[in-house]
């Protein structure tokens, strides 16, 4: 799963996500726009707004409530609350300890 959300948001959605139990998450910042783009100052100049980019693995039985989890803290009904994208994960491999699947998650 990855969620695109305001810098703010940040701090409640991690804690909210490790309240689960999960295993652990990549954090990092982006820029980008979706519908509502910031308005435009400069012509022809897309403005990109600063996002935080929240990753995480889970076993399925996680991912609702993750998305839950995510939703609680992030959104505030604005425009810009950003986004979740849920993909399947087809395999996983901790280098470590060579463990595979949900194992190594």
């Amino acid at each position: 799963m990855v969620a695109y959300i305001r810098p703010h948001s940040l701090e409640p959605v991690k804690t909210s996500l490790a309240n689960l139990g999960g295993s652990g998450l990549s954090v990092g910042e982006c820029r980008g726009h979706g519908r509502s783009p910031e308005r435009q100052t400069i012509p022809n100049v897309i403005p990109l707004s600063l996002r935080s980019r929240v990753e995480i693995v889970l076993p399925d039985e996680l991912v609702e409530p993750a998305i839950q989890a995510v939703i609680s803290q992030a959104r505030t009904g604005d425009s810009g609350d950003g986004m979740i994208f849920v993909y399947p994960i087809e395999d996983s491999l901790r280098i470590r300890t060579l463990e595979k699947g949900e194992e190594a998650l």
